[in-house]
């Protein structure tokens, strides 16, 4: 696949895009949940943590609203645990979860624990569109400090000084139209000039209408029905 010269900015998802899924289903989320007790008592009391769970707090509130019968808080530790323990049963996009695994992730990365796992073509081509004067952005359901944490960590050495910017669910859900127009607004794009590569038809389906250029990518495997083009390496871009 080629980009093509009108393409100023490229927009790219992770999980399945610049990394394999298994490194978040088998490494990264199994590793919050083993740690996330002890993180909570060791580090509940500081004003970031409570921040999150306050966080996390309005999202139970929102969720019996909407009568999906979360098990009940009252603000413990012991009911945190069981809130997040079922959202994570559940994989949700929580803004408030995602926040307090990336807390989590960072004390694994920062001692070693965890390391970033990335396709072999994702490095060359950071450095590649950097040349071309591209600018390269994250937009991932996990947090913006989960996010640097993967890139800064990578097996060739830290590619955070090829992104310019990262974006989570605090700019909006992924399967939104209006969360690609801010970002394309941050990045001081117009939309048709960045191209979001994502293995989430519906998450393209949101770029696109956001007048995005899309490109689903298929790293294995038989891609999905899609009105998508499909990208199955960096090397083409």
């Amino acid at each position: 696949m080629s980009a093509g010269a009108a393409v100023h900015a490229l927009l790219l998802d992770i999980e399945g895009t610049t990394s394999p899924l298994t490194f978040a289903t088998e490494v990264l989320f199994p590793y919050a949940r083993r740690h996330v007790r002890g993180f909570l008592e060791r580090r509940g009391s500081e004003p970031e943590v409570r921040g999150d769970l306050a966080r996390l707090g309005e999202e139970h509130a929102a969720d019996v609203r909407a009568g999906l019968a979360p098990p009940p808080w009252d603000g413990s530790l012991e009911s945190a645990l069981l809130y997040v323990a079922f959202l994570m049963d559940r994989d949700r996009k929580s803004t408030g979860l995602k926040a307090l695994q990336g807390r989590i992730w960072e004390e694994g990365f920062r001692s070693g624990a965890l390391r970033g796992d990335l396709y072999a073509d994702v490095a060359p081509a950071f450095a590649r569109w950097r040349a071309q004067g591209r600018a390269i952005a994250i937009f991932s359901s996990g947090s913006v400090q989960a996010q640097r944490l993967v890139f800064a960590s990578a097996p060739g050495g830290d590619l955070t000084p090829h992104l310019a910017a990262y974006f989570d669910t605090t700019t909006g859900p992924k399967r939104e139209a209006a969360s690609y127009r801010r970002i394309a607004a941050a990045l001081e794009q117009a939309p048709e000039g960045v191209l979001f590569i994502s293995d989430v038809p519906e998450e393209l389906d949101a770029a696109r209408a956001a007048g995005m250029q899309t490109a689903l990518c298929v790293r294995e495997g038989q891609a999905p029905a899609s009105a998508h083009p499909v990208l199955r390496t960096f090397d083409t871009v």
